[in-house]
């Protein structure tokens, strides 16, 4: 079981690749090292910076891209254009649909000197042309590249993060430094700054990476207000990624859980959360991922049909269903600050399926505040 367990987790199905249980030699020792985003610096005349966070449509790490998307725009610090590699609606894994406010093409004849920032999740295709050349044409443009999770395999396929250090979901370290060996993987840090490159750990990280980027932009004071707005306790690089790692002992049985026992031997339960006009998408983006790594539930956003719904800071959310049926659960989600809504969440989970399943999504999130 300890062999299977290290093949499932990561962002969801978008990373499921072997990985060593220890840290390889050679791993870059960073826990001294302070990780700074380089300060702004405008161009092109611009009076903020220009954000593009880019999706591929058939499959996008729905709290990856929506965490950045949602902290960015709370901050108010900088034009933040959600981006799809094509026309059309985005599938968010592992739950909910998205439709972008542009395709790659669009952002680049609105924004031909290209973007300040470019925020890359994890995504099913990683290795999508499109994308690749886009990421390329971005970086030969001058704009930051900042990866959320396993967005960081999207990086170093296309090439830019050769030399530089970097981070990514733990769960894919050792397929990391075997297919990228010319990248200086970091372990311990759940965000690395290094240059024009950014890299963040498991999907968790996406809110102090997020936080750290607005520090970049508009100084310590606005991300600390933004961090107290949204119910983020700080944004400091410090991480154990070792402690994630899957151990008899200490945290298998979660793994075992979440991972396989729940879809193996359990009917997964029907959750709706109702979505209209102002829906907080930083607490829908992560209560949708949460419940769905449970591996006991299915999470529909349930809303008028064939309608689009736009989220308090503007992303649009397309309804799966018009509503729950029958024996089917409804969950509310609190719009009080936000990024609280993990924990809550959590323990909501464990209440209803136990707080091994509990521990089993917060591993599998990179989530450091939650212990079995």
């Amino acid at each position: 079981m300890l062999a299977l367990a290290g093949f499932a987790v990561g962002c969801g199905p978008i990373a499921a690749h072997p990985r060593s249980a220890l840290p390889p030699a050679g791993t870059v020792a960073a826990q001294t090292v302070e990780e700074h985003i380089e300060p702004y610096r405008a161009r092109f005349g611009r009076k903020r910076p220009v954000i593009a966070v880019v999706g591929v449509n058939s499959g996008t790490e729905l709290t990856d891209y929506v965490i950045p998307y949602g902290v960015l725009r709370q901050a108010d610090v900088a034009e933040v254009v959600a981006v799809s590699t094509a026309a059309g609606p985005m599938t968010m894994r592992p739950a909910l649909r998205v439709q972008a406010e542009a395709t790659i093409a669009e952002f680049d004849a609105r924004f031909p000197d290209g973007a300040d920032y470019v925020v890359v999740p994890a995504v099913v295709q990683r290795e999508t042309p499109t994308l690749l050349a886009w990421v390329r044409a971005q970086a030969s443009k001058g704009g930051t590249l900042v990866s959320i999770c396993d967005g960081a395999l999207v990086l170093a396929a296309s090439g830019v993060l050769d030399g530089h250090r970097a981070t990514a979901h733990w769960a894919t370290d050792g397929y990391r430094r075997k297919t990228y060996p010319r990248v200086r993987w970091v372990e311990d840090r759940r965000y690395v700054a290094d240059g024009k490159v950014v890299s963040s750990a498991g999907i968790s990280a996406a809110i102090p990476t997020s936080l750290a980027l607005i520090e970049a932009i508009a100084g310590r004071a606005r991300a600390a207000e933004t961090a107290a707005e949204i119910g983020a306790p700080d944004w400091s690089p410090v991480h154990d990624s070792r402690s994630f790692h899957p151990r008899f002992g200490r945290n298998l049985s979660a793994f075992a859980a979440t991972q396989y026992l729940n879809g193996w031997f359990r009917h997964p339960q029907t959750i709706g959360i109702p979505v209209s006009a102002g829906t907080d998408e930083i607490a829908l983006a992560l209560a949708a991922d949460a419940y769905t790594r449970s591996g006991r539930a299915r999470v529909f956003a349930v809303g008028p049909a064939n309608s689009s719904i736009e989220t308090r800071h503007g992303l649009v959310v397309l309804p799966d269903r018009a509503e729950t049926g029958p024996g089917e659960l409804t969950v509310e989600i609190a719009a009080d600050r936000p990024a609280l809504t993990l924990d809550r969440v959590l323990a909501d989970i464990a209440h209803r399926y136990g707080r091994q399943t509990a521990y089993g999504v917060a591993l599998d999130l990179e989530y450091p505040a939650f212990h079995g």
